[in-house]
């Protein structure tokens, strides 16, 4: 909250907020309440991006928190990695965590010693520390909930904002959709006998190949000059596209033939019925080059064994649309918040 900021009382529609992120209009409609931020704040709260930066002396601090609400069985590791996620496309090295975990009533000592051993593998992983944080059985939880909050230092004060984009630029994506969605998906389906065993294996698989990650090849594309970066998550490739419109202030064309897709998640979108274009999509990112550089920069990271591919071009206007000029609809929410939801059921 500033300082010189009067909360006032937004008018928004009746009726309960569904399960995932707020919408993105009530989101943007807070922010702006907030006012003009501190000198200090190089990057502040806005939809799309990913983290803040901070002026701290001659260093620049960014720092990112975000927590694991959706069922997984592993939500220590990916607490790590979304936080992670979130630094590293700002174009910084993710150093140091602190974790707020609350644990349900009846949980045992050898599952809270798994949840801390899977938080230090995964902190290995990306280059990290665990540095604080706090834990406590609470009745207000019924799983294992993981708050994290990760900070790295920009090298020479430089930060990569969503916002970066600029008219004429080239996006491309790195890492295929929906990895992130296909493990939580693969839980839902078990069940279902149109879903063979194999596309069950090879989906929960994708937490580890191709994995969550975009920490290394973030690091790179700001190494390649990416102009800006945005990770995918809730909402998927299409709220990841619109999110990185809107902070910029640019509208994306993008070319359906060139995404990239995960095929196991593929399959069970198809089987759940789901729109892949909105499903949670952590682990793939998107960089976007000035139009002389996309090529050499997607040149580099295939060779260096990543997916990329050139999918959208930004024009001076607004929306997200198709090259034949159809729009891509903004989510109005993840299509596994819907499902978990419809899964849970009333109350």
């Amino acid at each position: 909250m500033w300082p010189e900021r009067g909360r006032r009382r937004l008018s928004v529609p009746a009726g309960p907020i569904p399960v995932g992120k707020l919408p993105a209009e009530l989101l943007d409609r807070l922010l702006r309440e907030l006012g003009t931020p501190p000198p200090e704040v190089v990057v502040g709260p806005a939809v799309g991006e990913d983290a803040c930066a901070i002026q701290v002396g001659p260093e620049v601090l960014v720092v990112a928190s975000d927590p694991i609400t959706f069922a997984s069985a592993d939500v220590a590791r990916a607490a790590v990695i979304v936080n992670a996620n979130d630094v590293a496309v700002m174009g910084v090295r993710p150093r140091w965590f602190l974790a707020t975990v609350l644990l349900p009533v009846g949980c045992t000592e050898a599952e809270v010693v798994d949840l801390f051993n899977a938080i230090e593998a995964a902190l290995a992983e990306v280059g990290a520390r665990l540095v604080g944080g706090h834990t406590e059985v609470s009745s207000a939880v019924r799983q294992a909930l993981v708050v994290g909050v990760m900070l790295g230092v920009a090298a020479r004060g430089r930060v990569v904002a969503t916002s970066g984009v600029r008219p004429g630029d080239v996006v491309v994506q790195i890492g295929p959709v929906p990895v992130e969605g296909a493990v939580v998906l693969a839980g839902l389906a078990r069940d279902r006998p149109a879903v063979a065993p194999e596309v069950l294996r090879a989906a929960l698989a994708g937490a580890h190949h191709p994995g969550l990650s975009v920490v290394r090849p973030a690091l790179q594309a700001a190494a390649l000059g990416a102009g800006a970066m945005h990770d995918l998550t809730e909402g998927g490739l299409a709220g990841g596209l619109w999110e990185m419109a809107s902070a910029a202030g640019v509208g994306l064309r993008v070319d359906r033939e060139r995404v990239l897709w995960f095929e196991p998640g593929l399959q069970l979108c198809r089987a759940l019925g789901t729109d892949p274009w909105r499903t949670l999509a952590s682990g793939s990112m998107l960089a976007a080059f000035r139009a002389a550089e996309a090529d050499r920069a997607t040149e580099r990271l295939l060779r260096n064994g990543y997916q990329a591919s050139p999918i959208a071009t930004a024009f001076d206007g607004d929306g997200v649309l198709d090259r034949d000029g159809r729009p891509l609809e903004r989510p109005a929410r993840d299509e596994v918040a819907r499902l978990l939801e419809t899964a849970e059921g009333p109350g």
